[in-house]
């Protein structure tokens, strides 16, 4: 059976506008051309419910495009389900109640997501945030009320998300080559799947330590620089009694 797109987004119970965003990230493959008229068929319609499936589990979706890349043959449903648990956690939030929940006004957490420092899981229409977005939440607030100003402070957290979201996609193409060696992973889920929860806690301890030192040394030569030296041995003296601890839950 073939559709319009009209008739296509009514099957699959979507809008058309969303049916062409997810064409237009590749989620999609194209129609079939009829003169000027798109025609879809079963198997588009197939691929829109696996996408809605996915996404109301709260699979992002640039997850969304690898899992349908890889195709039903790639045993990975183990995988997801500790993906989503290790991003949602056990409750989700609304807009309004992460906001209530961080002390923080709503507009400023709507320009952090504006600016993408907060991206949201979409579940059933409706934008979602997870415990970890709510810890950021009040993390972000702490920094703030250090003094620092909103635009300065922005500025450099979306430089930084960039980076961490270039590194983020090496490593997990590297976890693709050589843990899930890509389409060969049938048959293997469990083990996939332990892999990914046993390394998770370690590379996130891993990113804080490293961020923590490499800011720290970085404070500490520009103190020595200017030749703060009682700064410069305070700072030193709370490194002694500090250390960073970093929970997994």
């Amino acid at each position: 059976m073939e559709y319009r797109v009209e008739e296509l987004a009514g099957a699959a119970g979507l809008p058309v506008d969303t049916i062409r965003f997810y064409q237009a990230r590749g989620l999609l493959p194209a129609p079939r051309r009829a003169g000027r008229t798109a025609l879809y068929d079963e198997g588009h319609l197939g691929r829109l419910q696996r996408i809605r499936a996915l996404i109301a589990e709260g699979v992002p979706l640039a997850l969304v495009k690898r899992l349908l890349e890889q195709g039903e043959s790639a045993g990975a449903e183990s995988l997801v389900a500790a993906l989503v648990k290790a991003q949602v956690g056990e409750r989700t939030y609304s807009r309004a109640e992460l906001a209530r929940e961080a002390g923080i006004p709503e507009p400023l957490l709507q320009a952090a997501q504006t600016a993408g420092l907060v991206v949201p899981m979409h579940v059933a229409g409706e934008d979602r945030f997870s415990d970890a977005d709510l810890e950021m939440a009040r993390a972000g607030l702490s920094i703030l009320q250090a003094g620092f100003p909103l635009d300065l402070l922005l500025a450099v957290a979306v430089d930084h998300a960039r980076n961490v979201q270039s590194i983020s996609e090496r490593a997990i193409d590297l976890f693709d080559r050589f843990v899930r060696r890509g389409g060969e992973s049938t048959g293997r889920s469990e083990e996939i799947t332990a892999a990914f929860q046993a390394l998770l806690p370690a590379v996130t301890r891993l990113v804080a330590l490293h961020f923590q030192r490499t800011l720290v040394n970085g404070a500490l030569a520009r103190l020595e620089g200017r030749g703060e030296s009682q700064a410069l041995g305070a700072a030193l003296a709370a490194m002694e009694s500090a250390r960073l601890e970093v929970a997994w839950r």
